[in-house]
């Protein structure tokens, strides 16, 4: 039997996704997150903006239109947030939300023999606990390790916290068991989770203890994201000294004051840009990339030109810009709305603020050595990335980590040759 997992949005949710996978095949079924056709399908969808929760309800259609006949299962984000609408489509059996996916499993497998009508319950309970149950399948090339879910943050303008329930953590000794399990088959191992930064808080447990305890791993390591609040010479010294790489995915949102405040970040522009010379204090080098929202409600234009020119002192090395996106429920809704026209037209702007700073830090980074895992094959060329996030591409055989001497800027990387 053939089956499809189907993960939209975050890299929790592909790593939730991968779980899925390896759960199916232990029970002999052939499944895979490629979209093919299949005898049933498991879409987990997405509901992070409007646009995710479209393309969630979209997939639907997408895995129906391979197999019109397969079953098809939903859990997720979205189906969090509403799981009628799910519910009433095709061939759509059965809908979870975002806790318990392990056991949903098991529900998939006895429903596959089953015809019987099914029912949809409109709320599913979240977890007050870790569920440890997520057994993913480690890819020869980077691995996800989940090591935290829910937020306890609630940005006026992000709804999950309300889909995912509130901040917990995993334990040290459960990592560390998965990464040195993933360590035998990859090379770079990713620690990803709904909110990183919390990781430890209602455990007693801390960041730094934890990238300390992976520093025996003879594996690249580094974080999904961070807050820039948990950012301080301690944890500096602990990913440096546990051979951490030096790329940093700190969430910035806006750079204007008066947004932040509104959208309910805990720091200031100032203060962010502070970790951000502290960053650049320990890894001269690093790639400091950010997430942005043009749009926010009642942002002036003076305020996205705040965000601008923060852009550019921070001189970070890539921008994710998003246009604001109402999400019915969270505390942002009850402000004045920017026409969506000017939050796309914002958005295009500091896209374009974006692609130069980038192309600046590639240039700066020209004539350097820097180690590149090769990772595919592209169009012909060898692609990976170095340790500060930049993609490389080169004519190096697939599968190692090798030294370079970084050349030019070309496509959305560089070029680099193998340095001897």
């Amino acid at each position: 039997m053939k089956a499809v997992v189907f993960s939209l949005g975050c890299k929790v949710n592909q790593c939730e996704g991968q779980s899925i996978i390896s759960a199916l095949a232990a029970h002999g079924i052939d499944a895979t997150d490629k979209l093919e056709i299949a005898d049933f399908y498991v879409v987990n969808t997405c509901s992070v903006t409007g646009e995710a929760d479209k393309k969630s309800r979209q997939a639907i259609a997408r895995v129906r239109k391979l197999n019109p006949s397969a079953k098809i299962y939903v859990c997720g984000c979205s189906s969090q947030n509403n799981a009628v609408v799910f519910a009433q489509k095709q061939n759509v059996r059965l809908v979870f939300g975002t806790s318990g996916k392990m056991h949903m499993v098991e529900e998939i497998l006895s429903d596959l023999n089953s015809n019987r009508k099914t029912s949809c319950c409109d709320l599913f309970p979240l977890s007050s606990v870790y569920e440890d149950d997520l057994l993913p399948y480690h890819t020869k090339t980077r691995s996800y390790i989940k090591i935290q879910d829910g937020c306890n943050n609630f940005c006026s303008y992000c709804i999950i916290p309300y889909l995912r329930g509130r901040s917990r953590s995993r334990s040290i000794n459960s990592i560390v068991s998965e990464a040195e399990t993933a360590a035998q088959s990859t090379k770079e191992i990713v620690l990803t989770g709904i909110n990183v930064s919390a990781f430890g808080k209602d455990t007693g447990e801390s960041l730094c203890a934890l990238v300390r305890h992976l520093g025996h791993l003879p594996v690249r390591k580094r974080f999904g994201s961070l807050e820039c609040t948990v950012i301080d010479d301690t944890l500096l010294a602990s990913m440096r000294e546990s051979g951490f790489c030096d790329h940093f995915h700190l969430s910035l949102q806006s750079g204007s004051a008066s947004v932040l405040k509104r959208m309910n970040r805990k720091y200031s522009p100032e203060f962010f840009l502070d970790k951000v010379r502290l960053i650049r204090k320990f890894f001269p080098d690093a790639g400091i990339t950010t997430d942005i929202i043009t749009g926010f409600g009642g942002e002036t234009e003076e305020e996205f030109e705040e965000t601008v020119r923060f852009a550019e002192k921070a001189e970070f090395s890539d921008l994710h810009v998003f246009p604001y996106s109402e999400r019915t429920g969270t505390k942002a809704c009850s402000l004045p709305q920017i026409d969506m026209s000017v939050r796309q037209e914002r958005a295009t702007r500091l896209i374009e603020t974006g692609k130069k700073l980038h192309n600046r830090f590639l240039c700066s980074l020209s004539g350097t050595v820097r180690e590149v895992y090769a990772e595919r094959q592209e169009n012909g060329e060898t692609v990976g990335y170095t340790t500060n996030y930049v993609k490389v591409y080169s004519s190096l055989p697939v599968g190692g980590l090798f030294l370079v001497k970084i050349q030019n800027p070309y496509k959305e990387g560089v070029k680099a040759t193998y340095y001897e």
